[in-house]
């Protein structure tokens, strides 16, 4: 599947489970400047609280994903650009390579091939949600990550190798090897990006910086400060 991706410097994700910042609303959300956003999360998801941040961003000519985790995360809709879904390379459950795959499969007649695509998710923080849910091994170092990555893309055919550290900022060298190792696919770089310099540093080694916590916890005016750092690293 080719996509836009290759052209994004930057995304914000969106947790359907968290209130943004009082005074705000979706639409400042997607007036930040961002390429894309993606909606998801790892726990507290219900289809409603989807479908409301569906709803309110679909007005925007912004590009809007849904990123399946969970059977709440699967919502159909229209106004959705497409689905991004993430498969965890150095997950220790199978279940996040190939399992939860399969159970949506074959639960969901509906699935709409034509606008789903996957990540392949290289987890680097123990302490995340996303580590503990999917039994991650993080214990990697730079030429182990630069492994998978060409694992995801020579072997598994992936357009999008994605450097998850959630919540902390990563080791630059880590995702450098791991855009070293790369050859056509585009690198997703996401955790601890909270300003211009977070963000243009990622950038200068990531194709496209994500962030999520930011939106929820500092607000949009942080989020343009990291689509500036993000924009000008490209």
């Amino acid at each position: 599947m080719t996509g836009p991706w290759d052209e994004w410097d930057h995304i914000v994700k969106i947790d359907p489970d968290k209130d943004l910042v009082d005074g705000e609303t979706y639409d400042d959300v997607c007036e930040t400047g961002t390429d894309a956003i993606e909606i998801g999360g790892t726990t507290g998801i219900t289809e409603e609280k989807m479908e409301a941040v569906i709803d309110a961003c679909a007005a925007h000519d912004v590009p809007l994903y849904v990123e399946p985790g969970i059977s709440a995360t699967v919502v159909h809709s229209e106004e959705l650009s497409g689905y991004l879904v993430p498969i965890v390379f150095n997950a220790g459950d199978i279940a996040w390579m190939t399992g939860a795959h399969k159970e949506w499969v074959r639960m969901d007649s509906d699935i709409d091939w034509d606008r789903t695509g996957t990540e392949a998710y290289i987890v680097l923080n123990p302490e995340s949600s996303v580590a503990e849910y999917t039994q991650a091994n993080c214990d990697l170092d730079a030429e182990e990550v630069a492994a998978y990555a060409t694992v995801a893309e020579r072997m598994f055919g992936q357009e999008i190798i994605y450097i998850e550290y959630s919540g902390t900022f990563g080791d630059p060298e880590i995702v450098a090897s791991a855009a070293d190792a790369l050859d056509s696919a585009t690198l997703f770089y996401g955790g601890g990006v909270h300003d211009y310099e977070t963000a243009h540093e990622m950038g200068t080694h990531a194709d496209t910086v994500i962030v999520g916590d930011l939106v929820h916890d500092a607000g949009c005016d942080a989020v343009r400060e990291t689509v500036r750092g993000a924009n000008d690293a490209s």
